[in-house]
């Protein structure tokens, strides 16, 4: 009997990959009013109490029990590839083909995407486990995206590479070690992603920039999780510090705390707090700075502290109310930075720099079970997440940390998703407005720009710059093939519209493919 309550108490560590596609799927236990789940969270993990029997269910969905199938039918779709199994381990290893061809009609182009990739993972007794993944890539994408990259010089949500020609190369790796100490501590080192919010984008911290390392600390108490990240990421935009290539791109470090607290069944607020720095700057090196490794500490009297810190403090709060069973309604808050004389008078002053999140979402729609819905609404103003140095605003690799637009943006969306069986349907809608900055003029989305670059001190407004429109329509229709892998035949389609002033642009694109692993690529922006 002690085995066994000590067994049910044990901390999980079995991570899921976040992917909102499959995250989604577990909606009806996360989001159900009795659970108390933290689920601002991310990543979940599979063992965990609440989730383990959705997450089994998910896993052997139409696997047959009797195994009476072939074991190349088995291998196909029902098991992972190779498995080793043993009293007190387990090791899994999959082949993960993402391979697509499209058409897109506005310039009679096809796109397509040569992917080949693999996972291995497991555990090892009760408290290990780990997890990687590593993709070589080889792509012609739409025009929206080649745009993207060509001036980024990264692939959306993944790597740099060879991306100077029409067909882009390249690599992709992940990789996590979880360690259980004890049932209220979990130790995670990591090459991969963290998102925190229940929303389909975060303000505070979202999975949207390429993967860096980090190391993370999970504790549970009660009705409170804390968690803290250490992060290393690199900025190969920043200006070099040195002609010699021996010492790479720039590099940044990253500490951030968020505790989350289940108030009440049905209400959770959680408190974030986030703190960025360069590791090397003109003067010299700095590297890792101390004075952010206590985990339970706020970090903005850390901060201010030094009167002349070239740090960039962010502050958040992201809260939850399971208004009815299975429904829930959720926002954030983030402070960038803000002077409260400035923030109360309404003049528009640049440095009241803040984002705001608000949703709701909810599972099993007009008692449909397996109808996921979210409505959603996001909104950053100007120079918000931006710094007076690149490498220490809120960004890695070229891309932001938290929205994909950046700043000075509003988002309304829409997502729908029906699963039946193994099929799988999506629907969802983006319309944003937001001001692009003109050529050598900063109105504030642009968060790699220096904020000491702004246009007016005064008078700054959402949507300032090139007002432009985004209109973005995608659905998609799968057939799963195997669970263990998320191996799934796809179709899919997008419709988008740019256009501003001075610009238009139109997308639309057709794809199939057949698709596998569990992660988020970010295309609909």
């Amino acid at each position: 009997m002690l085995a066994a309550s000590f067994a049910i108490a044990q901390t999980p560590n079995q991570n899921i990959p976040y992917s909102y596609q499959f995250y989604q799927k577990l909606n009806s236990s996360v989001y159900d009013r009795y659970s108390r789940f933290h689920s601002s969270i991310k990543g979940y993990y599979a063992d965990d109490s609440v989730l383990v029997n959705r997450y089994q269910s998910l896993m052997t969905l139409g696997v047959d029990s009797l195994n009476q199938r072939s074991w190349l039918r088995r291998k196909l779709t029902d098991e992972h590839l190779v498995n080793f199994n043993g009293n007190d381990y387990r090791v899994y290893v999959d082949f993960l083909p993402d391979f697509q061809i499209g058409r897109e009609f506005k310039e009679s182009k096809t796109t397509w995407l040569n992917t080949r990739g693999f996972q291995i993972g497991g555990n090892v007794g009760e408290k290990f486990s780990f997890y990687a993944s590593a993709y070589e890539n080889q792509a012609v994408f739409a025009n929206y995206v080649t745009d993207f990259i060509n001036t980024n010089q990264v692939v959306p949500s993944e790597m740099t590479g060879k991306l100077g020609e029409e067909t882009k190369d390249w690599s992709y790796a992940s990789a996590l070690l979880s360690f259980t100490a004890n049932k209220h501590l979990n130790i995670a080192l990591g090459y991969d992603k963290n998102f925190i919010g229940d929303g389909y984008r975060s303000m505070l911290l979202s999975d949207v920039a390429a993967n860096y390392s980090f190391l993370r600390l999970r504790a549970s108490l009660g009705n409170v999780q804390y968690q803290t990240i250490f992060a290393y990421m690199l900025d190969p935009g920043a200006e070099k510090l040195t002609t010699d290539r021996r010492l790479g791109d720039r590099g940044k470090w990253m500490a951030a705390h968020y505790l989350d607290w289940n108030i009440t069944k049905r209400f959770s607020a959680g408190f974030f707090q986030a703190v960025t720095w360069a590791d090397a700057q003109p003067e010299g090196k700095r590297g890792f700075d101390f004075n952010y490794v206590h985990p339970f500490i706020f970090l903005r009297s850390v901060e201010s502290a030094n009167t002349s810190s070239p740090d960039k403090m962010r502050l958040g709060i992201n809260l939850k109310y399971e208004v009815l069973d299975k429904t829930s309604l959720y926002g954030q808050f983030m402070f960038d930075e803000f002077t409260a004389k400035e923030f109360f008078s309404n003049n528009g002053y640049w440095a009241n720099k803040w984002a705001v999140q608000l949703g709701f979402r909810g599972s099993d729609l007009f008692k449909v079970p397996g109808l996921n819905y979210l409505a959603e609404f996001n909104t950053a103003r100007p120079y918000t997440y931006a710094h007076f140095d690149r490498v220490s605003n809120y960004a890695a690799m070229n891309q932001p940390l938290a929205h994909p637009f950046g700043a000075n943006f509003r988002e309304f969306l829409g997502l729908l998703n029906y699963s039946y069986k193994r099929f799988d349907f999506q629907g969802q809608m983006i319309y944003a407005n937001y001001g692009l900055d003109p050529a050598g003029l900063n109105y504030g989305k642009n968060i790699f720009l220096d904020y000491s670059t702004r246009v007016n001190d005064y008078g700054n407004f959402v949507g300032q710059g090139i007002k432009t429109n985004l209109f973005f329509t995608e659905a998609k229709v799968s057939y799963l093939i195997n669970p263990k892998y998320n191996l799934r035949a796809e179709i899919g389609g997008i419709l988008r519209k740019e256009s501003s002033s001075v610009a238009s642009q139109h997308t639309g694109l057709i794809t199939f493919g057949l698709r596998s692993t569990f992660r988020n690529l970010y295309r609909d922006f």
